[in-house]
């Protein structure tokens, strides 16, 4: 399966209240949220700063465990860096940091194209696909 990570500048998210729109702090547990997440179109899920990964784990629950189709984006202090770990563990989009470069993130996804094992999306590793 070949997905992309939609990747934003901060100036193009839009936080306009949607009520299809839930922001998840990083330490709330997103199996709190299970009975509405039918309702719910996006999902922002909040890095306060690029070395607290706990983000990852309320992706990877929301999409493995809680099977959620929406949108899964990270906010907050996101780095070029972070980006293909954020795909492999259920992220479909990603807001930059302010000051963070697009253009250069495609140079990350071709230097890491595939991967052995299988990952929140991708369950299956590539010896069976």
């Amino acid at each position: 399966m070949n997905r992309k990570l939609q990747i934003l500048a901060a100036e193009e998210h839009i936080d306009d209240g949607d009520p299809k729109v839930l922001q998840l702090a990083n330490d709330a547990d997103p199996q709190a949220i299970e009975v509405c997440l039918n309702d719910i179109e996006r999902i922002d899920l909040v890095f306060p700063k690029f070395t607290d990964g706990r983000a990852y784990s309320q992706a990877f629950l929301l999409r493995r465990r809680l099977g959620f189709k929406g949108d899964i984006r990270a906010t907050g202090d996101v780095l070029i860096d972070q980006l293909v770990q954020m795909q492999r563990t259920g992220f479909s989009s990603a807001v930059l940091k302010e000051g963070v470069d697009a253009s250069d993130a495609q140079r990350q996804f071709d230097r890491f194209a595939a991967f052995y094992q299988g990952d929140a999306v991708e369950t299956a590793p590539v010896f069976s696909r």
